[in-house]
């Protein structure tokens, strides 16, 4: 059995970890990290630790009505997508463990494709001279 790093639990949920493909099992924020785990299958879980997040990017739909899934970036181990039954109280969870200015919103589908028609403009261009 997996120890757990968190003494005190502020929440839990049910969740998807997407690693690959779905993994299914539930989401504990807790006072010293951020834990993964699956009561049947001991190898899923994982326990990322709050000095260890550098940035919590959560895509957002609808003015914020919607928020379907949730990105964990660290400092040395990569990116980390998750799922919440309730993505919104996890993220007000972790909000009261990491400072403001590590909580982004994703870029929209309509911000990415407005910025790559503006670099393309500017690469034919570029090819012209």
């Amino acid at each position: 059995m997996v120890k757990s790093l968190n003494t005190k639990m502020d929440m839990s949920c049910k969740g998807t970890w997407y690693r690959n493909g779905p993994f299914y099992g539930n989401i504990m924020v807790g006072d010293n990290a951020f834990e993964f785990y699956n009561e049947t299958k001991l190898q899923d879980y994982i326990q990322i630790p709050w000095d260890e997040i550098t940035y919590v990017v959560a895509d957002v739909y609808f003015g914020g009505k919607y928020i379907p899934r949730f990105e964990i970036r660290t400092k040395s181990n990569g990116t980390f997508r998750f799922s919440a039954r309730n993505s919104r109280q996890t993220l007000r969870a972790i909000k009261a463990r990491i400072p403001r200015e590590s909580l982004r919103k994703a870029p929209s589908m309509g911000f990415i494709l407005k910025h790559r028609f503006k670099n393309l403009g500017k690469m034919i261009l570029k090819k012209k001279a």
